[in-house]
């Protein structure tokens, strides 16, 4: 007898819950950043979040191969990597789940939308069979942003007088990459001026690393 598959949560009931847990966070978010970044003197410009990883702990062991008999959108091969991979539509998520019980949760856009995303792994680990399974130790590891300065950057220039900083071998990536000590922000940055933001626990970090980077990079614009 084929095993029955949990299913997800129907993605507009999906979404009603994410405004209801957050309501206030996402409404207040998006005017937040823009009176940040006004005040910071980056001519309005906002990196955005692409990606926020988050790690948390479900505080049981697992048979993964319970776990992806019994979820939909969950595949598992031990040969190639030795966690469940998980997929929602809603928050649009990946989550790898390990026999541990720590799951690693990607692809979110926002904090709360990762949290959310989260608890519905958690809820989906349950009903697999796994009563105990609670959500402990969520924390945010990495919040990778990007953004356009619209204007393109001398990167020669800015490899020689940032030596201590960079690393641009343009043979082996196009790229600069720029290694911020405070806050402690790795930065990707290209001749058209695209810059994107990885290393950030916290979007506060991220935007103090983009006021710094954009005031530098003012002083390397092309033309």
């Amino acid at each position: 007898m084929q095993t029955a598959k949990v299913e997800e949560m129907e993605p507009k009931a999906e979404a009603a819950q994410v405004s209801a847990e957050f309501p206030a966070e996402r409404k207040e978010a998006i005017p937040k950043e823009l009176s940040l970044v006004e005040s910071m003197g980056t001519n309005g410009i906002i990196p955005d979040i692409q990606n926020v990883v988050a790690t948390a702990s479900l505080g049981v062991q697992l048979d993964l191969k319970t776990v992806a008999m019994k979820a939909r959108n969950a595949e598992y091969n031990p040969k190639r990597f030795a966690a469940v991979i998980m997929r929602i539509r809603e928050p649009k998520t990946t989550a790898l789940i390990f026999a541990s019980g720590k799951i690693v949760v990607t692809g979110a856009k926002h904090e709360d939308l990762s949290r959310t995303a989260t608890k519905k792994y958690s809820k989906i680990i349950q009903k697999c069979g796994y009563t105990d399974a609670k959500l402990n130790e969520f924390s945010v590891q990495n919040i990778v942003a990007s953004c356009d300065v619209q204007f393109p950057v001398r990167l020669e220039a800015l490899h020689t007088e940032h030596s201590g900083f960079c690393t641009y071998e343009p043979e082996i990536f196009p790229g600069l990459v720029y290694r911020m000590m405070s806050p402690r922000i790795v930065l990707l940055i290209f001749v058209s001026g695209k810059v994107v933001l990885t290393g950030a626990k916290v979007r506060d970090d991220t935007y103090r690393a983009f006021q710094k980077i954009y005031h530098v990079l003012s002083q390397f614009r092309k033309g």
